[in-house]
């Protein structure tokens, strides 16, 4: 009796065993697949950044201006017109003949970016040129014609008035001038005839000239007679040069 207990007791105990690694093996959990290496994150290169100024922007023909610049994530840089490659920041000297507009280009592995400045060139005033004083003297004895009279007259003659009308047009021209007419004589006749014939000699041009529009207070009259000859011979020629309404410049 007691023997057959033993082996139910032990089949027993070894049932329970077995089951008990059964229900073991069914709670295990299936193995973790192994989570894959994280990959690196890659930024995208960085698009360039430019700018360019000019100092001064205006210049005057023939005088130069400085350029500069600034740039970031560029590997290169040029300028147009005429500078060429340079670095990524810096400064050159430009000496534009004409209005130029100058760009700035960079370029990297984001890209690329440019940059303009104006550089106004303007021309240089002319020269102050200093005016000469129109040497009045020349300009006298070039324009201004005497008026001649015949012999103890003091009548206007014809060539007279042509000779008065250059020499009113001068002195239309030039309005700041003032003249002296001087009465003269030849040598025939007393001091005190001469001397009235004379006055009335430039008292006459006086007038025509205000008929032809020149202000009386521009011109002043004085008689010499024939106390100044401009020739002193005995002959009709030498006498017709001395009876003449004659002018000087007031200077």
């Amino acid at each position: 009796m007691n023997r057959v207990s033993s082996s139910v007791y032990r089949g027993a105990i070894l049932t329970a065993s077995l089951a008990l690694i059964f229900v073991a093996g069914c709670k295990k959990k299936p193995p973790v697949a192994p989570t894959p290496p994280a990959q690196p994150v890659t930024q995208p290169p960085s698009k360039p950044t430019v700018s360019i100024q000019a100092s001064p922007t205006s210049i005057n023909k023939g005088q130069s201006t400085t350029l500069s610049w600034t740039s970031t994530d560029a590997t290169q840089l040029t300028i147009a017109p005429d500078v060429g490659a340079v670095n990524a920041q810096g400064s050159t000297t430009v000496s534009p003949a004409d209005s130029t507009t100058y760009t700035i280009t960079a370029s990297g592995p984001g890209g690329s970016a440019d940059s303009s400045v104006r550089v106004t060139v303007t021309a240089p005033p002319p020269p102050v040129v200093q005016e000469q004083a129109p040497d009045w003297d020349k300009l006298f004895l070039e324009n201004v014609r005497d008026a001649y009279f015949d012999f103890n007259k003091a009548d206007i003659r014809t060539d007279a008035r042509q000779a008065l009308g250059q020499t009113a047009d001068f002195l239309r021209k030039y309005p700041q001038m003032k003249v002296t007419i001087e009465g003269h004589c030849d040598e025939r006749g007393s001091t005190e005839y001469n001397i009235a014939l004379g006055d009335r000699r430039a008292s006459a041009v006086k007038n025509y000239l205000v008929q032809l529009g020149i202000a009386a207070d521009r011109m002043t009259t004085v008689s010499y007679g024939k106390e100044k000859p401009f020739c002193t011979e005995s002959n009709e020629e030498c006498w017709q040069r001395n009876r003449v309404g004659h002018f000087v410049r007031v200077p």
